[in-house]
């Protein structure tokens, strides 16, 4: 799934998460392999209060946005929400604190 992205400097934070070529609404961007943890920390997807998932490899790079592209679901698919186009961010909103 890799030729799907790429990780480069991002203009919301840090390095994001960019689509290699154009991915359609409904596809599956990736998966995050299951790493269950108990206390926050960098890239720690929370799936509930007590459902804590470390986040490795690069679908760490994908940054929030109010108005995101695509989304985590509970078996640690990320999907595209719309079309991304080839260059484009790959966006999740993470909650009101961000």
């Amino acid at each position: 799934m890799v030729d799907k992205f790429y990780v480069e400097a991002s203009a919301i934070h840090g390095f994001g998460l960019f689509a290699r070529k154009r991915i359609q609404a409904g596809e599956v961007i990736g998966a995050i392999e299951p790493k269950q943890v108990t206390s926050d920390g960098p890239h720690v997807l929370w799936l509930s209060e007590d459902e804590g998932h470390q986040v490795e490899g690069p679908l760490k790079f994908i940054n929030h946005s109010a108005k995101p592209n695509a989304c985590y679901y509970d078996d640690l698919t990320v999907m595209a929400l719309a079309d991304i186009e080839p260059g484009t961010e790959i966006t999740h909103n993470y909650g009101d604190g961000w």
